[in-house]
């Protein structure tokens, strides 16, 4: 062992998918060496499940990634092939963007992006187990070491294992070890986790089968085409010129019904093969017709996955039936009654660490400089693991530096959200991010998340002194604009007053004061929204001022609950265990009621206080 080949960096990434990509450039941007390992160059980046970036709350997490510094915004910007901005008719607040990509174009974009980055290495190379050494007491991550015996070492590691870990597919009764068709699984990294004392558990997560294009019947489908106007996921791109393509959209109906029912016996999830929690929300096709029985049809979208394919992407029939049964459920669609299989779905059960395993910077409780992000946390989605990526990537480099980490709140992105979700509540199930999450969500809205998160950016060495540039001229032009809409007059009432309603558009403003005419029109989207949601917003900054004078009551990480007497014991447990850093983050754990904050802040404020800091020095 003492022989075996070592490589020193500062931060090693373990996986290069789009939480491995995004945790490598953000703890390069903050200025580490960074090893970025992954078992096959040729799937960095790679979309495993559906060919699409965004959706409900998914495109606002792409904004804020975006703002961040991120790749994923200018990966779909530019290789996407159809753009819509969803929830077009509703408030501001609900507003998603969602794009379809060439999923190959998109893989190749990011892994070009990944072997080009300033302080990023790409290595292919099998991890097998964790460096661990204790010091103090207090177990340190030292490095991996990797098939072949040997060892990066660096002072931290960020593990973003995605659905490879101990991982089983299965179709039918057929079970082959592997976290996505065509690759293996990763024991080594599970024993390791355990050895360190983590506990993991399973959860499961599916795929549909993809179709070749020639065999659909196109015209017995729906067509659905992108925006006449698509909006790029990018800040740094002001519009797109790209040449898009439709999806289409069929239907399930009873005789598919009847055919699952029929072979339920034979799918893993009810025959007890499987007994892992799959994501509620993105439910099998099974799942679905044993759940919603009354619904004589269930809708199917059919993706093209690129330009230069005729894969299609069946979104909605997520299954592990046998190969013989989706082959008679999908003949029995309308459209599909030709369809020839390239990709049979399949169902994939993996080890992930419950996320109360974590700080909010993404660092372990148990080892030091040990950072998790992605679907090893138990999330569910590319987006979400791009977000935990680069927060975790982040907070590496900056515990490096000495600095403190990069904790968002609630108020300030869906990001926070997420990592607050995670780390304070755990999870039961995979997690999925959607706008009902985020009790802030009018503030939290797709357009202006490089005004909410950028600068912060720039404080932690994400962001360029360009880029800020950029947002410091764009929130110079809103005052601007806002400033001549309180001090002009347009009838009897204020200029602001006037914009605020519904039926007044920008054009009529634009002829009464022209100065505004110089305004881009996403500056001037802000600038309308601004005004017309100023008081709903102005009642939600009461309510994150109350929440924060709570965030401010910090709890010292040695706070011994046991020592409260008329605390409950289930509460005792439970704030042990998470060890939340305010009273804020305490009342949002599962059965912590008011009544035990009370007592909480009541001993934190006695003269127990000042014994127990006196005990620690």
């Amino acid at each position: 062992m003492s022989d075996s080949p070592r490589y020193q960096f500062d931060v090693v990434v373990v996986g290069a998918g789009h939480a491995g990509t995004e945790a490598a450039a953000a703890a390069a941007r903050v200025g580490a060496r960074v090893a970025l390992l992954t078992g096959n160059l040729d799937t960095v980046g790679q979309m495993s499940c559906n060919p699409a970036i965004g959706g409900v709350a998914k495109g606002q997490i792409v904004r804020e990634i975006d703002a961040l510094g991120g790749l994923m915004g200018q990966a779909i910007d530019a290789t996407g092939i159809q753009f819509r901005l969803l929830n077009r008719r509703k408030g501001p607040a609900m507003h998603s963007p969602r794009a379809q990509a060439d999923k190959r174009a998109y893989q190749s974009f990011v892994k070009c992006e990944i072997e080009r980055y300033p302080g990023i290495t790409l290595i292919q190379e099998l991890v097998d187990d964790l460096e661990i050494e204790n010091d103090a007491g207090q177990p340190r991550i030292r490095g991996v070491r990797v098939k072949g015996d040997a060892v990066y070492s660096a002072d931290a590691v960020v593990l973003t294992t995605g659905t490879f870990l101990s991982a089983v597919m299965h179709t039918g009764e057929a079970k082959t070890a592997g976290g996505r068709a065509g690759e293996g699984t990763s024991k080594g990294i599970s024993g390791a986790l355990q050895r360190a004392g983590f506990s993991l558990e399973r959860f499961k997560t599916g795929t549909p089968p993809r179709l070749n294009a020639k065999s659909i019947d196109f015209a017995a489908t729906e067509e659905q085409p992108g925006d006449d106007d698509p909006q790029p996921f990018s800040y740094l791109n002001a519009a797109l010129d790209v040449q898009q393509m439709s999806c289409f959209i069929a239907y399930t109906n009873e005789a598919v019904h009847d055919l699952i029912r029929e072979n339920l016996h034979r799918a893993p999830m009810y025959s007890g093969q499987i007994n892992s929690t799959g994501p509620r929300y993105c439910p099998s096709i099974e799942d679905k017709v044993v759940r919603f029985a009354d619904k004589d049809r269930h809708q199917l979208f059919l993706e093209p996955e690129g330009r230069q394919t005729n894969e299609v992407y069946v979104n909605g029939i997520s299954t592990s039936l046998p190969r013989d049964t989706q082959d008679k459920m999908l003949r029995l669609i309308p459209g599909l009654e030709k369809a020839e299989i390239m990709r049979y779905g399949y169902a994939v059960e993996y080890d992930f660490c419950p996320p109360d395993q974590l700080q909010p910077s993404l660092e372990t409780k148990g080892v030091d400089g040990l950072f998790l992000a992605g679907q090893i946390n138990g999330t569910t989605g590319y987006e979400e693991a791009g977000a935990q990526g680069l927060l975790a990537g982040a907070n590496a480099a900056l515990k490096l530096k000495g600095q403190s980490p990069m904790i968002l709140t609630r108020d300030s992105s869906y990001m926070g959200v997420l990592v607050d979700d995670l780390v304070t509540r755990g999870v039961d199930e995979p997690y999925r991010m959607f706008t009902s999450r985020a009790e802030h969500r009018l503030m939290l809205r797709q357009d202006n998340a490089d005004r909410r998160l950028t600068r912060i950016g720039h404080e932690h060495g994400l962001i360029s002194s360009d880029r800020l540039r950029r947002l410091d001229a764009k929130e110079s032009a809103i005052s601007n604009a806002m400033k001549l809409l309180d001090s002009r007059r347009v009838g009897n009432d204020s200029a602001n007053k006037h914009l605020r309603r519904n039926e007044t558009t920008w054009e009529e403003m634009c002829s009464h004061i022209p100065e505004l005419e110089q305004l881009d029109g996403v500056t001037s989207q802000q600038v309308i929204w601004d005004v017309r949601y100023a008081g709903y917003i102005a009642r939600q900054q009461i309510q994150i001022d109350r929440q924060r004078r709570l965030a401010d009551k910090k709890i010292p990480e040695w706070f011994d609950y046991t020592a409260i007497p008329s605390l409950r014991t289930e509460a005792k447990q439970k704030l042990a265990k998470i060890r939340p850093l305010s009273l804020d983050q305490a009342g949002r754990i599962s059965g912590i009621t008011p009544a035990d904050l009370a007592l909480v802040l009541a001993y934190l404020q006695g003269p127990s206080k000042q014994k127990a800091s006196s005990e620690q020095k």
